[in-house]
């Protein structure tokens, strides 16, 4: 079969390699659509700590079932699903305590393992969500939308809530997506207008361009005074996070989604006397994966919006120097693998 590689950084290869093995309690899927992850985009700028190389990269998929074992999960051949591409060890103290998506020797398809740029792939039967009737292209996008419904889900938002998200890329654009179906007023801020532009179009009641504006007087403004009740960062810079602990009320929630390499100095006593709870996200969960698949399903959230190309699987070099070379144009890219 054939599939995208990364034999080293700022390399890219269509090979052929072997189909996939599947053992028991698996399924043979063949792969339709495949998302480019920032971490897909790390990875092949040589800027992703943990991939090793050659990788096959991709985690943001959906696929049609070829072959797979009977299961009391409704799936069948000819099902077009997504799936959960983080894999857990099953017996760390995480792992045993159900925290299954901060496993200690999590593998994430596409960085230590290899992912989903390929025409097939096997997968266990219990990390396949059926798609609800959803098209190929949506069911690629559940997975960054559950990287963001599960950072929202770390602070309990509530109707009267007044929310920020600092970062318009797909997974702050997510993120409020997911904040919208339970907070009253929500604010993106970013440093690029056509990001803020679809901010807006994805229901923010304000957008604030912080090159432009002081985020502390629309601070002010939009929270008469009372900083944010929530804050979710999603650029993972220092500055964006200083930002957040800056916004927040007092007693305020600040949800970190956004990975970042550099440090961050500040005087810890600003959380302290604000008494601010600070939350991390990493990976996502089964429910997050199904709530999301019916949210769209539902027509709650228009998750195509987000797309802004779909590229051939021999044109995988070209879009991903599309992203490299992004300027904010862009947001969600998709290598269509197959019909």
């Amino acid at each position: 079969m054939k599939a995208i590689v990364i034999p080293n950084p700022d390399e890219i290869e269509i090979r052929e390699v072997p189909m996939p093995e599947v053992k028991e309690g698996e399924a043979l899927l063949k792969v339709r659509y495949v998302g480019i992850c920032g971490a897909d985009l790390a990875s092949y700028t040589g800027n992703q700590p943990f991939t090793t190389y050659p990788r096959i990269p991709g985690h943001e998929f959906s696929a049609e079932i070829v072959e797979i074992p009977e299961n009391d999960r409704g799936l069948k051949a000819g099902d077009i699903v997504t799936c959960n591409p983080y894999f857990n060890c099953g017996g760390c103290y995480s792992c045993q305590r159900g925290f299954v998506n901060c496993c200690t020797d999590n593998q994430t398809m596409g960085v230590q393992r290899d992912g989903a740029f390929c025409e097939y792939i096997a997968m266990p039967v219990e990390r396949i969500f059926k798609g609800r009737g959803l098209s190929a292209e949506e069911l690629a996008l559940i997975e960054p939308f559950s990287i963001s419904q599960h950072a929202v889900s770390r602070a309990e938002i509530k109707a009267t809530d007044k929310v920020l998200v600092v970062g318009a890329g797909p997974i702050g654009l997510f993120a409020l997506l997911a904040a919208k179906q339970k907070c009253g007023k929500i604010a993106v801020a970013d440093i690029l207008d056509n990001r803020l532009s679809l901010a807006a179009e994805y229901g923010a009641d304000a957008v604030v361009n912080t090159k432009k504006q002081s985020l502390d007087k629309f601070t002010e403004s939009f929270t008469d005074g009372n900083g944010f009740d929530v804050c979710i960062e999603a650029c993972g810079a220092p500055e964006t996070f200083l930002a957040c602990v800056d916004s927040a009320a007092f007693a305020g929630n600040i949800i970190l989604i956004g990975n970042g390499k550099r440090e961050t100095t500040f005087n810890h006593s600003v959380l302290l006397k604000k008494e601010l709870n600070i939350h991390g996200s990493r990976n996502a969960l089964k429910d997050d994966f199904i709530n999301n698949i019916s949210l769209v399903a539902e027509g709650r959230a228009d998750v195509m919006k987000m797309v802004s190309g779909i590229y051939p699987m021999e044109k995988a070099l070209d879009a991903f120097e599309a992203l490299r070379n992004n300027k904010g144009d862009l947001a969600k890219l998709l290598i269509k693998i197959a019909d």
